[in-house]
């Protein structure tokens, strides 16, 4: 079904909308905390050039380039694009890009997706048309093309442990597919409610674990239960809401 906005993903209506108010969301607050974690679980140097996958507004992009980290943001949004190269720091550059279509090979020493900026929102509407077993998977795919031999990647995830604890009334989960789909108000920055809907993947441990190891030359090193801002090596439970996850391409 085409998208009356000419949009190739429901994402960009959101973030249309919402602009820079994205960064007054509580979640947004951990991010010095996530980045230092990262860069101390990717062992990433001063120069290294990182691929951050769906980055929004710049946030994590930001604080790397802030650190000596060259970065590069593609994000689906042209409204979270056009924020991004706002103000960015040396070292942060940033264009609009489909995570679902990545045509980097090996161009980067790691590459990232957050906070659900793109895996984990490949799923529902997002889906029609793919023919790939997973969609999510297909970003995936192609951070893991990304990144050179050696290099790494991190990415977090949904739990669908924790969704299904904590289903809301809003919630609608498909048990079939692991896709929650949530209706909700986001603000604009303006201070303007819209009702919007979200569809997010959500996901078990075993299932990452798999999607990796479907992936030649990548394996996985860490899997960690998190908390935005609360990076941290926990062992998976049901009590968090993320999945941390921690891969090295091999060859």
């Amino acid at each position: 079904m085409a998208d009356p906005n000419g949009h190739d993903h429901w994402f960009e209506g959101l973030a249309d909308h919402m602009g820079a108010a994205y960064l007054r969301y509580s979640f947004t607050r951990g991010t010095d905390q996530e980045v230092d974690a990262l860069v101390e679980a990717l062992g990433l140097q001063d120069g290294e050039r990182v691929l951050d996958v769906g980055c929004g507004p710049g946030r994590h992009a930001h604080a790397l380039a802030r650190r000596g980290i060259e970065v590069v943001g593609v994000d689906i949004s042209q409204r979270f694009v056009d924020i991004a190269n706002e103000n960015a720091p040396v070292g942060a550059t940033f264009e609009r890009v489909d995570a679902r279509r990545l045509d980097y090979e090996a161009d980067f020493d790691a590459a990232i997706s957050l906070c659900q900026g793109a895996f984990g929102l490949a799923a529902g509407p997002a889906a029609e048309g793919s023919t790939a077993l997973d969609p999510d998977l297909e970003v995936l795919e192609g951070m893991a093309r990304a990144v050179r031999p050696g290099g790494r990647i991190a990415l977090s995830a949904f739990s669908a442990y924790f969704q299904l604890r904590y289903l809301e009334d809003s919630d609608v989960f498909d048990a079939a597919t692991g896709v929650n789909h949530e209706r909700t108000v986001v603000r604009s920055e303006q201070g303007v409610d819209a009702d919007v809907d979200l569809w997010t993947s959500c996901f078990t441990p075993r299932e990452l674990r798999l999607m990796v190891h479907a992936i030649d030359g990548l394996e996985l090193r860490e899997l960690w239960s998190v908390t935005p801002g609360e990076y941290t090596p926990a062992p998976p439970d049901i009590d968090h809401p993320e999945w941390l996850l921690i891969a090295d391409r091999t060859g």
